[in-house]
This record gives structure tokens, C-alpha cells and sequence, in this order.
């Protein structure tokens, strides 16, 4: 709220980063403030944004988000496709012109404890995803969220990203000053990283190298976690008419 965001969906937001803690994520939740005040002083972010919803149409919907935090557009947008779900027996929700959600998987949740199925991709502004056999980033670490209810056991929840692991993952690395495991991060000729330091560079500073697709390596099977991400690509950016991150992010120096 001192930022400039409505008490309502500041109410929601701390609530979904207080849980993603609470889930044991601990590198979406709180840890995102700092993230989230560099793009706000930047001016990249406006906190004081209320989505809209821009389409509604039976079945699906599309909302703008206004350019604000992700966790109340997308809160908004899952609870509006369980709305449409129960009544049509499938809802569809697309968001735009947004910024970072946190875990994906606080999403799904919704849709679960409201009693439906529930699936959550997104796509990311910041390449940062090298392809299989490559040394440059062309997409980003294109989260895929899924939960399904049970009658009388707990219910069944995937939240995964699309790289072999995300990269506020190696931040947490990093900050504890730990190596990572080989295959998490490739630099400019595609060798593997494993100095947190220099792999948080190669992420985040240099126009090369970065995380490495879902599989680690191609004797791995990386390809295979490189097309979920373009499929995430799709279904979370493509289909609510963002811009492809891969033609609209800027060069990192």
C-alpha cells in the first residue's frame, strides 16, 4: 500500500506471497519485494494498476492487467474460469500486460479448493531459457501450473517450470553461497555453470548463456522441456495477444 496499491489487492497479493512462503517456495514469495521495488523505481511497474476485463464471451475471457503485479489479475482471471467452468463446464481465461505472478502453483490451488481442474502457464517477459544445443536465451522459464481435486485424499498439484530450475532458484543458491548442481545453467559456448555468482551473471547480465531447458542436457532430453515452454509460450502469451519476449526483450549487458 505504500507503494501506491489498492488495499484490496494489496490484501490479495500479500496473501498469495505469504502462502507461496508458507508452501516451502521460498524463492517466489517475499523474496520478490526487492525485484518488485527495482522495476517500481525503474517505472516498469504500476502498483496503483486495476485490471479490466477487456473480452467476456460464455466460456472464455481476457483481462488486461494494466501493467500492475500479476498476483491479483491472475487470482482474478482463475477465479472468474471456475466461474465459467462450473457454469459451462470449462472456462478459459487469458491475462495481458502483466507483471511477475510468483508461483504458479497458488493458482491452481484456487481452482482445486473451489473443486475443479485447474491449469496455469505463463510466459515471461526476460529470455533467459537457452535452447537445447544453443548458447543464446530465447524464452522464458515459462512456468506450467496443474491441479486436480480428490474425493478423500489429498489433491494431485504440479508446479514446474519449463527450465531445469527457475532462476530465483539459483538467486536462493547464490545467496547461500552453495554450487549448483551441472546442468542448470550453460554460459556463451554452452558449457555447463555451476558458480552460483557467475551463473546469476550469465542469467541476468550477459546477452549470453543462461538456465538450461527441463532435461539439463540433450542426452537428457532437454528438447522435451524446450517444447513445454514453447507451449507454455503459447497458451500464456501467444493466445491473449502478448508480445513474443524473445522480439520485444532487450538486449542484457
Amino acid at each position: 500500500m505504500a507503494w501506491g496499491m489498492a488495499q484490496d489487492l494489496a490484501h490479495i497479493t500479500a496473501g498469495l506471497m505469504a502462502r507461496t512462503d508458507l508452501l516451502g517456495i521460498d524463492s517466489h514469495g517475499i523474496s520478490m519485494l526487492p525485484a518488485y521495488e527495482e522495476k517500481l523505481r525503474a517505472g516498469t511497474l504500476h502498483l496503483d494498476a486495476r485490471p479490466r476485463v477487456l473480452r467476456d464471451g460464455g466460456a472464455s475471457a481476457l483481462i488486461d492487467g494494466m501493467g500492475g503485479l500479476g498476483y491479483p489479475v491472475a487470482a482474478q482471471a482463475m477465479n472468474l474460469a471456475v466461474d465459467k467452468a462450473l457454469q459451462h463446464g470449462v472456462g478459459a481465461v487469458s491475462v495481458c500486460n502483466s507483471h511477475h505472478f510468483g508461483a504458479a502453483g497458488v493458482y491452481a490451488r484456487i481452482a482445486v479448493e473451489r473443486g475443479v481442474v485447474g491449469l496455469v502457464t505463463s510466459s515471461a517477459n526476460g529470455v533467459i531459457m537457452v535452447p537445447t544445443r544453443g548458447a543464446m536465451p530465447m524464452l522464458g522459464t515459462n512456468p506450467i501450473a496443474f491441479g486436480a481435486p480428490a474425493a478423500y485424499n489429498e489433491p494431485f498439484l504440479l508446479d514446474m517450470a519449463t527450465t531445469t530450475v527457475a532462476a530465483n532458484k539459483v538467486k536462493v543458491y547464490d545467496f547461500l553461497d552453495k554450487p549448483l548442481p551441472p546442468g542448470w545453467a550453460v554460459d556463451g559456448q554452452g558449457g555447463a555453470v555451476t558458480d552460483a555468482a557467475a551463473a546469476m551473471q550469465y542469467i541476468f547480465k550477459h546477452p549470453e548463456g543462461g538456465l538450461t531447458p527441463l532435461g539439463g542436457t540433450a542426452d537428457m532430453s532437454s528438447h522435451k522441456g524446450y517444447g513445454l515452454a514453447m507451449m507454455a509460450q503459447i497458451l500464456g502469451g501467444t493466445l491473449s495477444g502478448s508480445a513474443f519476449a524473445a522480439r520485444r526483450a532487450p538486449t542484457r549487458r
